[in-house]
């Protein structure tokens, strides 16, 4: 019998990281599916609710929902030890949980702003890193293991009004580029996908941030000349996840519909 594939998913209840959950779970992969499903004080804009969380599981067979937040460590632990429990073991992880913080130049941007962008788009990456990997080192070899975190062209570029979020981006493609060495010779890899504007939640609360009524002027930098669809980016993901990956680690895909070109 074949044995599926086993993903951990963060920000799965809806955007980038909903669209992921689905189209692993299509490719036939058993996905834990992380989020947080519940509004942050920190947080100016309305994040993920239970339900849609839920409705993930309920669309697919063999998918396995978990209300974590990426902060707490011991949660994703234990996200992990599901996924080695219920379905026999880990071959990749998605970090795609993330928040948007910023509207004013970076003198202006407060200590809250800065640390819940750090403790939610850095130190989430960095705690699923720590739990997960040790399980995908744990498949005999030859293995296939795969680390994918969603960075940003935020991590690529500096944006006005945006600066603390940019530094955290750039610092998870840092973290990638390490993890990527560390796990030289093993048969995992690392990889940063950088998203350019996707319509998301997220975008509608960047668009918030610059005053703007709708999301289409974010992609004005874009070669595509519109805002990418969450599915779009998320076709990238599960590549970045699958078997024929191989030949890219320590680097960054680049889904940005052509905005860093």
């Amino acid at each position: 019998m074949t044995r599926h594939r086993v993903a951990v998913v963060t920000g799965a209840a809806r955007g980038i990281g909903a669209e992921t959950v689905r189209r692993l779970a299509r490719d036939g992969w058993a996905v834990i599916a992380v989020d947080r499903c519940a509004d942050d004080p920190d947080v100016p804009y309305s994040l993920a609710e239970p339900r849609q969380l839920d409705l993930l599981a309920e669309e697919f067979p063999r998918v396995r929902t978990v209300r974590a937040d990426v902060r707490d460590a011991g949660a994703l632990r234990g996200a992990v030890e599901l996924a080695e429990s219920e379905f026999g073991g880990l071959d990749a992880a998605v970090g795609a949980a993330a928040v948007i913080l910023g509207g004013g130049p970076v003198w202006e941007q407060s200590d809250t702003q800065w640390r819940t962008l750090l403790d939610v788009d850095v130190l989430g990456v960095a705690h699923l890193a720590r739990a997960a990997v040790p399980a995908l080192l744990r498949r005999p070899r030859p293995r296939h293991g795969r680390f994918v975190a969603l960075a940003s062209a935020a991590a690529h570029h500096g944006l006005w009004g945006l600066g603390a979020y940019c530094a955290a981006k750039h610092a998870v493609v840092g973290l990638v580029r390490a993890l990527a060495c560390d796990l030289r010779d093993t048969g995992v890899t690392a990889v940063a996908v950088s998203p350019g504007a996707t319509r998301t939640d997220m975008l509608r609360a960047t668009a918030g941030l610059y005053g703007l009524p709708d999301v289409e002027r974010l992609a004005e930098r874009q070669l595509t000349g519109r805002p990418l669809e969450p599915e779009e980016t998320a076709a990238v993901v599960a590549w970045a996840c699958s078997a024929e990956s191989g030949a890219v680690t320590g680097s960054v895909v680049h889904a940005d519909g052509g905005f860093t070109a």
